[in-house]
């Protein structure tokens, strides 16, 4: 008898529906970014996320073909490159990954840091021309902080969806978390193993004992227990790929989700380039 693929619950977002668990390629080199993509998707994951700067929109376009999972079903992100943001650099930057990933859409668009270089107003202005000439689906930020996710907001006639920031259990992102959700928008949450800190944690590795579970399983069910949040989970293992998928058929309680958003810390913060990184919340 067949099994039934399970696949992540959707996160609402101003519109978009957006898997709660998506397959992260950040630093992911090209052969084995094309076999894990095949990979999660034969497993069930229908969302991944990879980005201009990451240098392997191609594999991702050769896994997403490779899979023989249909374009309609995924979810597939990226973003533009801060340098790519003068309005015909932006077009054009758009129409090059379009390429690479070998499909006519993405469904969800994404500046990848703010730059004051160019106005803010220009970035916005070609997000939306994108989405409405039908190359988008949605769009959104990544790594704003509140301020400047409200400018951007203010600014967008379509809706955005999501702001892409660091959100694990040592980095305290409540108020982002809160600013977006009172404006619609989703929160997509990278680096959730804390670059592997997380791993020699002593509460996350009881919290994990007590439900038969992995430290990777209980920090990305943390993240997408909370309202709003998608989380975006990375690994070159098939293995662990299978395992991180596996979090929509336990909970956290609410006293084990509160030890975790009590592991923040002043300094949790670890993604914070020098002329990227705007001021922090």
């Amino acid at each position: 008898m067949a099994t039934q693929t399970i696949h992540a619950p959707a996160v609402p977002a101003n519109g978009a529906s957006i898997p709660a668990l998506g397959f992260g390629t950040f630093r992911m080199p090209g052969d084995d970014t094309a076999r894990m993509v095949k990979h999660v998707l034969d497993l069930g994951y229908r969302h991944v996320d990879t980005a201009q700067i990451y240098g392997n929109e191609a594999e991702v376009g050769e896994g997403l073909a490779a899979s023989g999972v249909a374009r309609g079903e995924i979810f597939l992100t990226t973003k533009v490159w801060v340098e790519n943001y003068t309005h015909a650099a932006f077009i054009a930057s758009v129409e090059e990954s379009l390429k690479k990933l070998k499909t006519d859409y993405v469904d969800l668009l994404l500046l990848h840091w703010p730059n004051d270089a160019v106005p803010l107003a220009e970035q916005i202005g070609a997000l939306n021309e994108v989405k409405r000439a039908g190359k988008v689906r949605h769009i959104g930020v990544s790594n704003f902080n509140t301020a400047l996710m409200a400018e951007a907001i203010t600014l967008s006639d379509a809706p955005l969806v999501t702001n892409q920031i660091e959100y694990h259990p040592y980095l305290d992102q409540s108020k982002v978390i809160e600013a977006a959700r009172a404006a619609g928008l989703s929160v997509t949450a990278y680096y959730g193993m804390a670059d592997g800190k997380v791993f020699q944690n002593e509460a996350l590795r009881d919290i994990a004992a007590t439900h038969g579970r992995s430290v990777a399983q209980v920090v990305l069910r943390w993240l997408v227990q909370q309202e709003g949040v998608i989380a975006l989970s990375k690994t070159v293992g098939e293995a662990r790929a299978a395992e991180n998928f596996k979090i929509f058929d336990f909970a956290l309680n609410a006293s084990e989700m509160a030890a975790i958003a009590g592991l923040a810390r002043p300094d949790g913060r670890l993604v914070s380039p020098e002329g990227l990184a705007p001021e922090w919340d």
